[in-house]
């Protein structure tokens, strides 16, 4: 059995669910609730969004098609809140486009109806791990490459002493760089080690979030994250 997920303080982890099919949200707070956590539902982008306010939840659950507007503007009125709450998209679409719409909105991952209520809490899991929010037992530490630090355990990341904001994916990926330094690693293994699925193959999530990462930690110096064509990627000091 898998060790329980509990914030910091104790408290269970919080998890608000989106979804107009009443029935399909009753399941899925079922089965969370069955890991311990604290559920709240909603059925229309209105109480979403008002119940992100209220409840201030650790991570989302959110359908992409509501009755009044779509979770993906769901999303964005989260995040105008303030609000950088990982988002796990539920989608009845299987296009391409729409999965990439999703994660370029903001979300940090998504599934495909129909789906496993297994492989919903799996990536539950993921995503509140990798913001941090949850207790773990095995905490890191400070990783540093050239002028690039990142705090596993306080999440902060600085790069020569400016602070950089990254949601909790691009922290994963940031992560993952930066413990295997000056080393080329595939968009194979960043899918395997970042989000633990494989996107159905579509391997070009990994270069929506390297360009994220690199508008973040680049911008306006020398780079450190480089593409080897027909390689991947490998993060290294700069010059």
């Amino acid at each position: 059995m898998q060790q329980q997920l509990a914030r910091h303080d104790g408290s269970p982890v919080r998890v608000l669910v989106v979804d107009d099919e009443v029935n399909i949200a009753e399941l899925l707070a079922m089965a969370l609730r069955y890991e311990g956590w604290d559920l709240r539902m909603a059925h229309s982008g209105t109480q979403a969004v008002a119940a992100a306010r209220d409840f201030r939840p650790d991570a989302v659950v959110l359908d992409i098609m509501l009755p009044d507007f779509d979770g993906l503007e769901v999303l964005r009125r989260m995040r105008a809140d303030g609000s950088d709450v990982p988002v796990l998209f539920l989608t009845a679409k299987d296009a391409v486009e729409d999965r990439i719409a999703g994660l370029t909105a903001g979300g940090d991952d998504y599934v495909t109806k129909p789906f496993s209520l297994e492989e919903v809490v799996a990536r539950l899991r993921g995503l509140i791990r990798r913001a941090g929010t949850a207790a773990q037992a095995d905490a890191g530490n400070v990783l540093v490459v050239g002028d690039l630090t990142l705090d596993e355990d306080s999440h902060e990341v600085h790069r020569a002493g400016t602070g950089i904001t990254l949601t909790a994916t691009e922290f994963e990926l940031l992560r993952f760089l930066m413990r295997n330094p000056r080393r080329v690693l595939s968009k194979a293994q960043i899918l395997d080690r970042v989000w633990q699925y494989d996107f159905g193959g579509q391997a070009n999530v990994v270069e929506l979030y390297i360009s994220y990462l690199r508008k973040k930690v680049d911008a306006g110096r020398e780079p450190m994250i480089h593409t080897m064509r027909g390689a991947g990627y490998v993060l290294k000091p700069a010059p």
